[in-house]
């Protein structure tokens, strides 16, 4: 099963870049989608189709303004639009399908980086997220949390973590609580089962040369839930194309689609 996740920052933006060309040769039985910024008969026109994908959607109530999305190769049970806090979903940032025993979320937490206005906003939304999330591990499914969380964990996240503890993304708060998350929360980075090295990086600043010099930040993760601990067997960060700020972070799994159960090994 393999896993796709971009912040778009912006899909129409996305799209005119060869983002969907290029995922179309992909092979991924989920894409995740984040800051769409778009309202979907916006699209119209748009080169957003994928042939054999179901897709849904879960726009801001603010045009131009954040989003979420899906492209699933088989269509899920059941789609579910946001999370339970109005404040958050009228933002479009929670959007889960469901595969039986197994769910996947296109997932984008705010940013705190304009100022402290949003970042007492993003404050709210790890106060109310955390239990939620551990609400989830009492369910009987298996989860597939992808997208832009806007924290770097650890120091190996981002280049410049010294210059940067005092700033949204990589703050004492945020990092203790990814602490959280991938302990007594039950959930695993997926990525850093697999890739453990340095420079891994999925966010560059606009600004100067962070793209080419790789000066980044890992803000983009696929989290699972602790039945899934050990299910990745693949991880890559696509960097031979510019679609966005952001890469795509393609990750493979041992498991079918449609149930929390490992793939037979050959």
């Amino acid at each position: 099963m393999r896993v796709i996740t971009l912040n778009a920052n912006g899909i129409r933006s996305a799209a005119s870049k060869g983002a969907f060309e290029w995922l179309r040769g992909q092979g991924a039985d989920v894409i995740c989608l984040q800051e769409t910024k778009a309202h979907e008969p916006q699209l119209a026109g748009h080169d957003v189709e994928l042939a054999g994908y179901h897709r849904y959607f879960f726009d801001a109530e603010r045009p131009g303004y954040s989003g979420t999305a899906l492209y699933c190769r088989q269509p899920p049970e059941e789609v579910i639009r946001g999370f339970g806090v109005d404040e958050f979903d009228r933002e479009g940032r929670y959007l889960e399908a469901r595969f039986g025993a197994l769910a996947v979320v296109s997932l984008y937490l705010p940013s705190g980086s304009s100022g402290p206005e949003r970042q007492a906003s993003k404050f709210r939304f790890l106060d109310a997220f955390m239990p939620f999330l551990r609400r989830l591990r009492r369910r009987k499914s298996e989860y597939i949390l992808c997208g832009d969380w806007n924290i770097a964990h650890k120091e190996i996240d981002l280049r410049n973590w010294q210059s940067n503890q005092k700033n949204s993304g990589f703050l004492p708060e945020e990092r203790a609580w990814m602490d959280e998350l991938l302990g007594t929360a039950g959930y695993v980075d997926a990525f850093r089962e697999v890739n453990d090295q340095p420079d891994q990086y999925t966010w560059w600043s606009n600004r100067g040369q962070a793209w080419s010099k790789n000066v980044g930040w890992r803000i983009d993760y696929q989290i699972v839930s602790k039945g899934l601990a050990g299910a990745a067997s693949g991880a890559r960060i696509h960097k031979d194309s510019r679609f966005s700020d952001h890469a795509p972070l393609i990750l493979d799994y041992d498991l079918k689609l449609g149930r929390a159960e490992r793939s037979p090994k050959s």
